[in-house]
């Protein structure tokens, strides 16, 4: 089973709490969102490999450490995602950015794929989705679907926060890719929504109701 990793830095937990805050007005919830991501990514970049190589300082030559050659992909969720791609770009530069749209069909209340853009060499790469809510699962489960239907398989879900049953459900689903959260909450309510949560994360993103 996929491992669930709480990012639990003190800087993280205190920026949550003024993102869950109903009184953050919308620049404010941008730029913590932006914040946050750049230090979740911190975390979720851990345990990138690295080698030995040599450079030589104003003093002497010295061997020290670079990344060995790993290339990275950033894949947010259409839309509420794409409010933390830059806090995590700021980390990653070099990082190839693909992205996934999804809709919940009124009927069936299933993901339908809608929008799929992809770096050519996105199956090599090691990547990151991106969300900021995990609720039910439904939409994660259904990105991480679309990019293994096109061979990819080193993966990572990143969000800010999660439900217990969202969780499970993605975890059944893809055992194989672990989640990175900055924190788990209660429960989901009877409508589908985060609890205590911090609301609709692209309607607080963009401004829209």
């Amino acid at each position: 089973m996929s491992k669930v990793i709480i990012c639990d830095h003190p800087l993280i937990q205190h920026k949550l709490t003024l993102i869950r805050d109903k009184r953050t007005t919308t620049k404010e919830f941008r730029e913590l969102v932006d914040e946050v991501a750049t230090l979740m990514a911190y975390e979720i970049t851990r345990e990138l490999r690295l080698q030995t190589i040599t450079v030589e300082t104003p003093v002497a030559k010295t061997e020290t450490k670079v990344i060995a050659g790993r290339m990275l992909g950033l894949i947010p969720i259409l839309r509420a995602g794409l409010g933390m791609v830059d806090g995590v770009v700021k980390l990653i530069p070099g990082a190839k950015i693909g992205h996934v749209g999804l809709f919940r069909d009124p009927e069936t209340l299933q993901p339908v794929e809608y929008y799929t853009k992809l770096p050519t060499d996105v199956h090599e790469r090691e990547l990151i989705i991106i969300d900021p809510m995990l609720a039910t699962g439904g939409s994660a489960i259904a990105a991480v679907d679309a990019l293994k239907k096109r061979n990819c398989t080193q993966m990572k879900l990143m969000c800010l926060i999660a439900a217990p049953e969202g969780v499970k459900l993605f975890q059944e689903a893809h055992p194989d890719v672990d989640i990175y959260l900055a924190a788990l909450d209660e429960r989901l309510d009877d409508h589908g929504y985060i609890v205590p949560g911090l609301g609709d994360a692209g309607d607080r993103l963009f401004g829209t109701k």
